[in-house]
């Protein structure tokens, strides 16, 4: 199933049982073009995406978005438990999706609707926060003055302008940087006088004196080259 995130369809909700091919929808590669496909607001929470999951029970599910509009469907997938039964599939609506680089996906969208008819998806690591978010490309903390740990590692002690965070195989990582050691563990966990938390492009709305990202205890099922 086509879960078309925004792309300019916001408040176009089918029914779910009557969803239809992805060639009705604005923006979708040809080759997803007879996909059933489902319009969806841009970062689609329970109201939005669970019913399409109850209804369709999609084995597949290829989500056409940004960064933060997978993030959002991952945690759908997580709350109902689904991790572990829905292969996901992304297909970036920007060449510049961090999600895309991380996970080495194609940036081309005729590119990435292919792999996602015919790619074979694999178990790869789930990080979370604890805000009750996931980072699928890029998390930053921004003007960071205290300490950063990856696991038993300090990668941060005083004041940075900027940590950046990635997921991968190896769990999550700390990005070299001005005054950041890179390491790559289970956890990454920052304690701060207070920092702003960018999460895959979206700004967390409160400053806050302490973050972590950390490697779910089950994977999720992406397809990948």
């Amino acid at each position: 199933m086509l879960l078309t995130v925004g792309d300019g369809a916001t408040g176009r909700r089918l029914p779910f049982h009557g969803s239809r091919p992805g060639s009705g929808l604005a923006r979708v590669p040809a080759a997803l073009a007879s996909v059933p496909a489902v319009a969806l607001p841009s970062r689609p929470g329970r109201g939005d995406l669970d019913p399409v999951l109850d209804e369709q029970r999609p084995g597949r599910v290829v989500v056409s978005g940004d960064d933060a509009d997978l993030a959002a469907v991952l945690v759908r997938l997580l709350r109902k438990d689904l991790l572990g039964a829905v292969e996901v599939a992304f297909v970036p609506t920007s060449r510049r999706s961090a999600a895309a680089a991380a996970w080495g996906l194609p940036r081309d969208r005729a590119q990435a609707a292919a792999l996602a008819l015919d790619g074979v998806a694999s178990p790869v690591p789930l990080v979370r926060d604890d805000a009750g978010g996931v980072l699928v490309g890029r998390g930053e903390v921004r003007n960071l003055r205290g300490e950063a740990y990856c696991d038993d590692t300090l990668v941060v002690r005083g004041a940075v302008r900027r940590l950046v965070a990635t997921p991968g195989p190896g769990g999550v990582s700390s990005v070299r940087g001005r005054g950041v050691i890179p390491a790559t563990g289970r956890a990454l966990q920052i304690g701060c006088v207070g920092a702003t938390v960018v999460v895959d492009g979206v700004e967390h709305p409160r400053v806050v004196p302490r973050w972590v990202w950390y490697r779910h205890t089950t994977d999720w099922l992406l397809v990948r080259p």
